[in-house]
């Protein structure tokens, strides 16, 4: 399977998250369902690393390394504690296309600080989102 494959699956799968995660926060302290998605996933990852026979090469991690991926997880945090909360809050078809404007930051982040090329493609589709985002969220007066 290409990189393409991979993410249709991780799309169906956050888009199954949302639903899941939205029945799971009823009646909850949204932080609280946060730190037991996390525990599960931690459990599975780590069997996965195991399984694949990898948990020894954390030893051999650059400190760029160990820095960017601590940063990427104090970032994955937050956006789980917000995204658990806002589905609280908020229907899960209004959260999660508020919540993909992320591919919109992505593509500027990207381009700020890993100098990624920002052409027509990510202009209009980045447009696209933004403007689907803000359909599909409207609240009707």
């Amino acid at each position: 399977m290409n990189w393409v494959h991979w993410s249709l699956l991780s799309a169906f799968f956050a888009g199954l998250t949302a639903v899941l995660a939205k029945a799971g926060v009823a009646g909850i302290d949204s932080n609280l369902a946060t730190a037991v998605r996390t525990t599960v996933i931690l459990v599975i990852v780590w069997a996965i690393a195991f399984a694949a026979g990898k948990p020894s090469e954390v030893m051999a991690f650059s400190g760029r390394t160990w820095l960017f991926l601590t940063l990427s997880g104090v970032a994955t945090g937050l956006s789980w504690l917000c995204y658990f909360r806002a589905l609280q809050l908020g229907e899960a078809g209004k959260v999660a296309p508020l919540d993909k404007l992320s591919v919109v930051f992505v593509i500027l982040l990207a381009a700020v600080f890993l100098k990624e090329k920002i052409g027509w493609q990510q202009l209009v589709g980045g447009g696209l989102i933004v403007s689907g985002a803000i359909v599909m969220a409207w609240k009707k007066l």
